[in-house]
């Protein structure tokens, strides 16, 4: 099978205090491990030790991992991005706080990724035998587990070829100039049936547009937007619905400025299912699909 998810996302922090709070109080994240200038949040239906990092020192993303199926497809992912052109080094047990052995790889657009079958089991709050639906006593947003994030790159072409002829994701939705050229602009791709695992968009390299938390339906997506009242959290947009996806969203940001998303709904989308195409000139409407237009912020501001 190879990449089953994202597995965790590792990003710099300007405060890590502030983040703290933010992270776990918030967004209610819990809190499992802790060392000087970082924090190790997972989410309460996550079983492995950790899905967000944070390092204190900047803004943006340091780096993505991606659990896989079985330590042999290290090996064979490995040497598909070499023969793709990629840096690739090997990592070792402990180098990543309860992660176990490894491949780490530089993308096209300059974005590093880690490939890994072993983590630290963990558990969720509710257990494997006889699960309640939900933590009785949820903090802030209470988010479940990490879902997804949208970088950007120079070349999205490039990168999506990457991500299907190394990791062996699908084109779930695309962006392009107009269909005449088939000039691409965004891609989104699953690994597995969600409507996206990763997505990026025509940008600088290496910079993060935001990652994204998988909420339960359009209620808890207002439920947040109304603690995100509440404790002061600067909103870009939202709550709206996506055309792309089809999902619910809210994109707002962290104290340091890194933007992200809670996000719900969306459709599900199979190996045979054929990409949908949007041209760039109903871009507003594909990203949001009631507003039907942009707001500045959502394709200038990077971290």
């Amino acid at each position: 099978m190879g990449v089953m998810r994202m597995g965790y996302v590792h990003v710099r922090v300007t405060d890590l205090e502030e983040s703290r709070s933010h992270y776990g109080e918030t967004l209610g994240m819990k809190l499992v491990h802790e060392e000087p200038g970082k924090l190790y949040f997972k989410g309460w239906d996550e079983f492995d030790h950790h899905s967000v990092v944070l390092e204190e020192g900047g803004v943006g993303v340091v780096k993505f991992g991606y659990k896989v199926e079985r330590e042999t497809d290290l090996e064979d992912l490995e040497q598909k991005a070499r023969q793709f052109g990629c840096l690739t080094e090997r990592m070792t047990k402990g180098e990543n706080f309860a992660i176990g052995d490894g491949v780490r790889l530089v993308l096209p657009s300059d974005h590093v990724i880690e490939l890994y079958s072993e983590a630290e089991y963990v558990g969720t709050d509710v257990g494997l035998i006889n699960p309640d639906a939900f933590p009785r006593h949820l903090v802030g947003v209470g988010v479940p587990r990490v879902d997804h994030a949208m970088i950007t790159t120079e070349d999205p072409a490039t990168l999506e070829r990457f991500y299907q002829e190394v990791m062996d994701f699908h084109t779930a939705e695309r962006v392009v100039d107009n269909l005449d050229d088939n000039n691409l602009i965004a891609s989104w791709l699953s690994c597995g049936n969600t409507a996206h695992d990763i997505a990026f968009m025509a940008g600088p390299q290496g910079k993060l547009h935001h990652f994204a938390y998988n909420l339960t339906d359009w209620y808890a997506i207002k439920h947040a937007g109304g603690l995100f009242a509440m404790d002061d959290v600067s909103v870009d947009v939202g709550p709206t619905q996506h055309g792309i996806t089809r999902g619910e969203t809210i994109y707002f940001f962290d104290p340091s400025g890194n933007r992200n998303e809670v996000f719900s709904g969306g459709y599900l989308v199979f190996r045979d299912s054929p990409p949908l195409t949007w041209t760039v000139d109903q871009l507003g409407k594909a990203i949001f699909y009631i507003q039907r237009e942009l707001n500045e912020r959502f394709t200038t501001v990077l971290t």
